[in-house]
């Protein structure tokens, strides 16, 4: 029996979407707006699942706390009230946008999570807008 456990979190972080090799007219017509040269912010909201079997000795897939504790560390500090291009050493030459920070988030707690559990994150750019992902 396998079972999803889920943790909600938010960051708040500012970005911009910009490619360096590209021409300033390529960036503002590929990234619009949020090309700002200024950057611009998002209250990110993110959902993180884990999916296992129950431990039959404690009742839980991954104790939540435990979960909360990788949330913390591995993303809301190192990412919350940072400018992601130039604090967050992952997009120095990766492009910011809610894909990549999804992945990139992915990537930063499959390393802390057993590797028979599933992960998924769910990361909200606004209200709208959101990025799903589960891994290759």
């Amino acid at each position: 029996m396998r079972v999803t456990i889920s943790r909600k979190a938010h960051f708040n972080a500012a970005h911009r979407l910009h490619r360096k090799d590209w021409t300033s007219e390529k960036n503002d017509l590929v990234f619009g707006k949020c090309n700002n040269p200024n950057f611009h912010g998002h209250n990110y909201g993110l959902t993180v699942s884990v999916t296992g079997k129950i431990d039959p000795e404690t009742g839980f897939v991954l104790d939540v706390k435990v979960l909360a504790d990788i949330i913390l560390e591995e993303v809301e500090i190192p990412f919350d009230h940072k400018n992601l291009n130039l604090d967050v050493p992952e997009f120095q030459d990766l492009n910011p946008t809610a894909e990549n920070i999804a992945v990139v988030i992915w990537n930063k707690i499959r390393k802390r999570i057993q590797s028979d559990f599933d992960l998924e994150v769910v990361l909200n750019e606004t209200d709208r807008n959101f990025v799903t992902y589960k891994g290759e």
